[in-house]
């Protein structure tokens, strides 16, 4: 995934492409900083938490911009997010989020709200990269009330 990331910059760079340069910047420097804190190379799960971690901050300006009246900077964000997308998996839809939610109560036995974190650890432990923890967690509540 590194190389990707570092060939597709030298590639942005060519292209003079302002925008996808300064996220694969960003991005770059993030999983370096991640490996520094480490101490070691990353793993893929880690270099995908990265991502969806960069993702996450994009979502939430996107968010803050948005309320705040600024629809031109969440526009800029939205167009950094699909970049950084473009690298993460695709994500599960809602209709597999529910069955697979239904799946895993059913599996475990879960029953009420005390057996959610048992649900979402089982769950996210399988798919993580490819599924929205937040959305998981709104389909476990709703039917784990």
């Amino acid at each position: 995934m590194l190389d990707k990331l570092s060939a597709d910059l030298k590639e942005a760079m060519k292209a003079r492409d302002e925008t996808r340069m300064l996220v694969l910047r960003g991005i770059l420097t993030e999983l370096k900083n991640e490996r520094v804190k480490k101490m070691k190379d990353l793993s893929e799960g880690e270099v995908l938490n990265v991502l969806q971690r960069c993702a996450k901050q994009r979502k939430d300006a996107i968010e803050q911009y948005e309320s705040g009246g600024r629809g031109d900077l969440a526009e800029i964000e939205a167009e950094e997010l699909k970049i950084v997308e473009s690298y993460l998996p695709e994500q599960m839809s809602d209709e597999d989020i529910e069955a697979l939610v239904l799946k895993t109560i059913e599996e475990i036995g879960a029953i009420g709200k005390r057996d959610t974190g048992k649900v979402m650890k089982a769950i996210m432990a399988e798919y993580r990269g490819r599924i929205d923890g937040a959305k998981v967690r709104d389909v476990v509540s709703k039917h784990l009330e």
